[in-house]
C-alpha cells in the first residue's frame, strides 16, 4: 500500500474562517490523505463563522516542532485575524519558507496568502485572494487577478489560491490535484 500523503493545515489560535479549514480538511480525508493541524502551540484552536466564534479543533503539532520533510503539502485557511496572527509567527513563516524550498505545494485561500507575503515567497507567482490583499500581494511581486482559483507552478513549487468560501469547490479540486490526491 502506498504511503498516505500528509497535508499540514497552518492556523493561528483563533480567527480561522472555519469552513476554509473544515471543507478542505474533509476533501483531503475523503481522498485518502492525512490532514494535520499545525498552530503556534498545542491545545485547541477556535474556528469562526466570519466574526462569530464557532468550533474548537485539537492541534496535532506546533510550527516550532514541525518539519517540511514531514508533509507532502500545506493548506493555509483564511480569516482576517487568523491570517494576521499567522504572518506574525516566526515559526509559521520559517515553515512556509522550508516547504517552498523543498518544492512542496501550498494551497492558500482568502486572507491566507498574507502568510506567503510575510514569507517572501510570492514573487513571480500568479495568485488570487480576498480583494483587500491585492496591493500587498502585488507589492510582494505577485501577479494578482480576481479569479475563482489560480494555480501557479513557477519558481519550483506549486501554489493554489482562491478568493473566499464561495470558491471552495474549485479550490479543493485544484488543491487535491497538486497534492497528488483524488476523490
Amino acid at each position: 500500500m502506498a504511503e498516505q500523503k500528509k497535508i499540514a493545515f497552518l492556523v493561528a489560535e483563533e480567527g480561522i474562517e472555519q469552513v476554509e479549514l473544515t471543507d478542505p480538511w474533509a476533501h483531503v480525508e475523503k481522498a485518502g490523505g492525512v490532514p494535520r493541524l499545525l498552530a503556534p502551540k498545542l491545545g485547541e484552536v477556535r474556528g469562526f463563522h466570519h466574526l462569530t466564534p464557532a468550533d474548537a479543533f485539537p492541534v496535532d503539532t506546533t510550527f516550532a516542532d514541525a518539519s517540511a520533510d514531514d508533509y507532502d503539502g500545506a493548506v493555509i485557511p483564511g480569516g482576517v485575524a487568523n491570517s494576521d496572527f499567522l504572518r506574525m509567527d516566526k515559526d509559521a513563516v520559517e515553515l512556509v519558507k522550508a516547504l517552498v524550498a523543498a518544492g512542496k505545494p501550498i494551497a492558500a485561500i482568502c486572507h491566507g496568502p498574507w502568510l506567503l507575503v510575510e514569507s517572501d515567497v510570492v514573487r513571480g507567482k500568479m495568485v488570487t485572494s480576498f480583494p483587500s490583499l491585492q496591493t500587498d500581494l502585488r507589492n510582494a511581486g505577485a501577479d494578482w487577478a480576481d479569479q475563482e482559483v489560480r494555480v501557479c507552478d513557477m519558481n519550483g513549487w506549486t501554489l493554489v489560491t482562491s478568493r473566499n468560501p464561495d470558491d471552495l469547490p474549485a479550490f479543493n479540486r485544484e488543491a487535491l490535484k497538486v497534492f497528488g490526491l483524488s476523490e
